[in-house]
């Protein structure tokens, strides 16, 4: 029996740790082939240049997809995407896969669906039926539609996907991938390398091993974008004035990115601090060691809400962008205010006794998720029931 070609799309540095292990799963399993296609901003050394990890971890990329238009506005993302539909088609025609997969959530991977379902390719979604703010929301449900298989990562994401109308023999929970790596890390979580040394960066060769450090990783939020620059100046003074060592990381390519960038710059040409070192990536696992010998993350990061609640590291949840997600005792909110991100910071720091909780999976998603793909019937077509 021919092996079942499994077309997987990442479209940013993210997506490519929300799916690793499911990656090398379906590598290894002997009735699935993997074609990997990298797009978008993965393939941007802007953002991280998230493809040379990928090469670097062994993985064979069949095909690149250049589709990111200049801008950082709501204009560019939705003409990105428009791009991405007209490339990817071109991609699945040339590969012919069995089947499809999409990744969660980001603006452009409605293009994934949209180029698969068009041309009658079953369509896998993982990481559907959640909750949050902005576009990912919409974008995120959109897949789910178009979609004929789900691969969700908690109950409640299973028990939406099945309200939504799909029928409840195609919405699997496997887990969410992410945790996979998490669960590796935490066999082995001591931070073996100097992240500035293996990393390079910019910025101050700050104190991180006597005094500890933080991380800060905030991106835009689509449907606030004009605020972005605002923001981020906010988070900056907390950081600048608290004075503990801090590794941040750039923001990705939404709308309003460029004032988030834009912010970041500004600040530290005139306030120049002494205290925050700038990173644009990191390899998956090496962020998660990172996060876990860390005293809090900071930002508005999914990470923050899933990887962070496995890991049991606290977290600082700032602004709308994870509204709603599920999440775990180690996150507290607040909104882009210095005085309640310095009280919340502080309030993370000294809670040592922070559990880890398995919201999105105990770690074994990579293997599931190859075994539901190679065993589930494969449709292009569905009929919803409510």
């Amino acid at each position: 029996m021919p092996k079942r070609k499994i077309c997987v799309v990442i479209t940013a540095r993210p997506s490519y740790s929300r799916v690793k292990s499911a990656l090398k799963a379906i590598q290894a399993h002997n009735g699935l082939e993997l074609q990997l296609v990298v797009a978008g901003a993965a393939l941007l050394e802007r953002y991280g240049n998230a493809v040379d990890y990928i090469e670097k971890d062994g993985f064979t990329v069949h095909e690149k997809v250049f589709m990111v238009l200049e801008g950082e506005n709501p204009t560019a993302m939705a003409k990105t995407t428009g791009i991405g539909v007209m490339e990817l088609s071109n991609v699945f025609y040339k590969l012919q896969p069995d089947a499809v997969v999409t990744i969660a959530d980001r603006f452009e991977t409605i293009a994934t669906s949209i180029a698969a379902s068009y041309q009658n390719i079953p369509l896998v979604h993982i990481q559907g039926g959640e909750v949050t703010g902005n576009i990912d929301e919409k974008v995120r449900h959109a897949n789910t539609k178009l979609a004929d298989i789900h691969l969700v990562a908690s109950e409640s994401a299973r028990e939406r996907v099945i309200r939504l109308g799909e029928s409840p023999g195609t919405v699997i929970n496997t887990g969410c991938p992410s945790i996979d790596l998490a669960k590796e890390v935490l066999k082995e979580p001591t931070l073996n390398f100097d992240p500035i040394k293996k990393y390079g960066g910019v910025g101050d060769d700050i104190k991180w091993k006597e005094e500890g450090y933080l991380v800060v990783m905030q991106h835009p939020v689509t449907t606030e974008y004009t605020q972005a620059k605002k923001d981020i100046t906010s988070t900056l003074d907390a950081i600048s004035e608290l004075g503990i060592p801090t590794f941040w990381f750039w923001p990705n390519v939404d709308a309003g990115s460029d004032g988030t960038s834009g912010g970041i710059r500004t600040y530290r040409e005139l306030h120049k601090p002494k205290n925050i070192h700038f990173f644009k990536n990191m390899e998956p696992n090496d962020f998660l060691k990172l996060l876990i010998n860390s005293k809090c993350l900071v930002g508005n990061s999914s990470v923050g809400i899933r990887e962070c609640a496995y890991l049991g590291v606290p977290t600082v949840n700032i602004g709308t962008r994870q509204t709603k997600r599920q999440r775990g005792a180690n996150v507290i909110d607040v909104s882009y205010n210095k005085n309640e991100i310095l009280a919340a910071i502080k309030n993370r720091m000294a809670q040592n006794n922070i559990k880890s909780e398995h919201i999105y999976g105990n770690g074994n998603a990579g293997e599931a998720i190859a075994n539901v793909l190679a065993e589930i019937p494969l449709n292009f077509h569905k009929t919803i029931t409510y």
